[in-house]
């Protein structure tokens, strides 16, 4: 899945184009040019969308707006991470079922 990242935080592409339009809204509307999204930084203009989630994490991402899982991959750790999530009883069981499905490959 496609993220963007803005403000230290990741977005969905969803989340991350509203972000955008309402940023270039507020910019017209003030009568300032948002600049280059490409060349900006991720404090000042969402930057993406970036393919897999966001890249490579120590654990699985989600939207920090709607919180949907960002299908990102995994560094040697994240694994290791998910294995013990997915093992402790009393978990978010939807969240274990969700990571261990789609990490099913990486935790064999």
């Amino acid at each position: 899945m496609k993220a963007y990242i803005y403000k230290a935080a990741l977005y969905c592409e969803d989340c991350g184009e509203a972000v955008r339009t309402t940023l270039d809204e507020a910019f017209i509307e003030n009568g300032i040019t948002a600049g280059d999204p490409e060349n900006d930084d991720s404090d000042r203009y969402p930057q993406g969308p970036y393919s897999d989630g966001g890249g490579e994490s120590d654990t699985p991402a989600h939207c920090d707006n709607c919180g949907v899982f960002l299908e990102n991959p995994l560094t040697t750790d994240g694994v290791e991470y998910v294995r013990e999530l997915i093992a402790e009883p009393g978990g978010n069981l939807e969240a274990q079922k969700l990571w261990a499905d789609f990490y099913a490959n990486v935790l064999a």
